[in-house]
C-alpha cells in the first residue's frame, strides 16, 4: 500500500509533534503524516521532568534565545488554553555550602545578564526580594536572585541544611505538564490534516539525493520528497538509514520519583539544586562492604556536584522528582533501559546532603520508582535543526536534556526551513553545516560537553 503525504515527521515526542504543529496550524502545510512506533510522547518526551529554563551559558547567546523564544511559546499555549499545561515559574533555586561558590556565581549572573537571561539582583535582606508564587507564572520576575546571607535562605527554606551558606534563584525557570501540551499540539494539527501513524520505520529511499519514500514494517510505504527526522535517542539509527554520519550520542539518564510520605522536602520553589560535589553518607558498614569489592568501591568516591529535585503531587499526596547526573558516558541505547542498581539509594544519600531528613528514607530506595530515557547530544550539547544533505530530508534533533522545554522554538525554526520563511537570527548557530566552519572547530576544541546540562 503506498500513501502519498505532502510530508512525513519521523518521530512522536514532543519535537515532532511541535514541528507537526507549527506546520500544519501556523503554515497550512496539509496531509503531514507522523509515524512513530510508539504512541504519542511514549519514549523520552514523558519520562522527564517536565521543567524549563532559560539559565544556559555562553560561548554566545544564540542558545538562551532560542530557549526564550520557546519559553514564550509556552506562555502563550499556557494562556491559550486557560492553563491547561500548568506553566509555573517558581523557579530553579541553586545551593552552596561553600564561600567559594559565591564570587563564580556572582560572575556567572552578571554574565548572564549581558546574555538575555534577565537582570541581576543581589540580596542581603528578604525585604528586597520577591518570592515566587506556589502557582503560575505571571508577573513573575526573570533574571537571577543571589542571595548570601543564610539566614534569608533559612527563612525560605527552613528544611535546608543549616550549613547553607548561599543561594542563586534563576527566575525564568519552572515546569508545566508536558502530556497535556503534547495531547494539545497533535490535536490541534489533527483539526488541520495531520494524522499519526503508529508503526516502524525499516528503511528509506533516497534516489538522485532526493528523499523518495519511506517504507515502514506494516509493508506500508509514504511517497514523499519531505521527511523531518524527530526521532529522539534513534536518531543514529536513523541516520545509518541515511548513510548519514552525524556528530551525536545518547547518554543515559535516570530520575527517581518518590512518595515523600515522611513530608520532608520543601514545596517551595520548581527545582532545588546542590551546586556542591559530596562523598555519601554510608555507614560505616556499608563502607566496608563497597570497598571489599572492585564493582562497588567507586561508591565511596567523590561525587560530583548537581543532585536535585522537584516538589510534584499535591499538598495532600507530596512527591518528589529526583536527578543526579554522576555518569555522562555514551550509551548504546536499548529499550527499556535499565539503570545501575544503586541509583535510588545514591540519589537519596546525595539529597540528605540538601535537605538532612532525607536520612528517613535511607535503605528505603524500593520505595522509589526509577525510569528515564536518553538524551541525544552533540558533543557541545547544542541542537541541530536545519535542511541535512539530502535534499528533502531535515534534522529536529539532538536536543539533550532540554528538548521539552525547546520543542516550541524547535518546531517553528524546523518549519521555517522547511517553508523557506523568515528565519531567527539564532538559526545557524543549529545547522549541521556549523562543523564546516574552522572557527567553530577551534570553539570545540575547548568546549565542555556538560555546557548547559543538570
Amino acid at each position: 500500500m503506498t500513501d502519498t503525504p505532502n510530508l512525513v515527521i519521523l518521530g512522536a515526542g514532543m519535537a515532532g509533534l511541535a514541528t507537526a504543529y507549527h506546520l500544519a496550524v501556523n503554515h497550512n502545510i496539509p496531509k503531514i503524516t507522523i509515524v512513530d512506533e510508539r504512541a504519542p510522547l511514549g519514549l523520552t518526551s514523558s519520562r522527564g521532568t517536565m521543567a524549563y529554563r532559560n539559565w544556559f551559558p555562553g560561548p554566545g547567546n544564540s542558545l538562551v534565545r532560542f530557549i526564550n523564544r520557546s519559553i514564550e511559546l509556552l506562555e502563550q499555549i499556557d494562556d491559550q488554553t486557560a492553563h491547561a499545561i500548568q506553566l509555573s515559574r517558581g523557579g530553579y533555586v541553586y545551593l552552596t555550602a561553600t564561600e567559594s561558590q559565591i564570587e563564580p556565581w556572582r560572575e556567572a549572573a552578571r554574565d548572564a545578564q549581558q546574555r538575555g537571561i534577565g537582570e541581576f539582583r543581589e540580596h542581603q535582606s528578604i525585604a528586597t526580594y520577591i518570592p515566587s508564587p506556589p502557582q503560575g507564572w505571571w508577573n513573575v520576575p526573570d533574571g537571577v536572585d543571589l542571595i548570601t546571607n543564610p539566614d534569608v535562605i533559612r527563612q525560605l527554606y527552613p528544611d535546608i541544611t543549616p550549613d547553607v551558606k548561599a543561594m542563586l534563584h534563576i527566575r525564568r525557570c519552572g515546569a508545566f505538564d508536558a502530556i497535556a501540551l503534547g495531547r494539545w499540539l497533535l490535536q490541534r494539527a489533527a483539526d488541520c490534516g495531520a494524522k499519526f501513524l503508529q508503526d516502524r520505520v525499516d528503511r528509506i529511499t533516497v534516489r538522485s539525493n532526493r528523499i523518495q519514500s519511506i517504507h515502514l514494517a506494516s509493508s506500508a510505504e509514504l511517497s514523499t520528497n519531505t521527511l523531518v527526522i524527530a526521532a529522539g535517542p534513534l536518531l543514529p539509527q536513523v541516520a545509518q538509514m541515511l548513510d548519514l554520519d552525524l556528530p551525536v550520542y545518547n547518554e543515559l539518564h535516570g530520575k527517581l520519583t518518590l512518595r515523600d510520605s515522611e513530608r520532608v522536602f520543601p514545596r517551595y520553589g520548581d527545582l532545588i539544586y546542590w551546586s556542591d560535589p559530596q562523598t555519601l553518607p554510608w555507614n560505616t558498614a556499608e563502607r566496608a562492604t563497597f570497598a571489599a569489592s572492585d564493582d562497588t568501591r567507586w561508591l565511596l568516591d567523590e561525587f560530583p556536584s548537581g543532585v536535585h529535585f522537584l516538589p510534584k503531587g499535591t499538598n495532600d499526596a507530596p512527591e518528589i522528582m529526583a536527578l543526579w547526573t554522576y555518569d555522562t558516558h555514551p550509551a548504546t541505547y536499548v529499550e527499556p533501559p535499565t539503570f545501575e542498581p544503586h541509583y535510588a539509594e545514591i540519589v537519596l544519600r546525595g539529597l540528605a546532603r540538601v535537605v538532612p531528613a532525607t536520612r528517613v528514607y535511607f535503605n528505603r530506595a524500593y520505595e522509589a520508582r526509577v525510569d528515564g530515557g536518553y538524551y541525544c547530544k552533540t558533543r557541545e550539547n547544542r541542537p541541530l535543526i536545519g535542511p541535512l544533505p539530502i535534499q528533502g530530508a531535515y534534522l529536529c534533533g539532538a536536543l539533550s536534556g532540554y528538548g521539552v522545554m525547546a520543542s516550541q522554538a524547535a518546531g517553528e525554526l524546523i518549519s521555517a526551513h522547511i517553508t523557506g520563511t523568515s528565519l531567527p537570527d539564532y538559526a545557524p548557530t543549529f545547522l549541521l553545516s556549523r562543523y564546516d566552519d574552522p572557527t567553530y572547530q577551534a570553539l570545540l576544541a575547548n568546549w565542555d560537553a556538560r555546557s548547559g546540562q543538570l
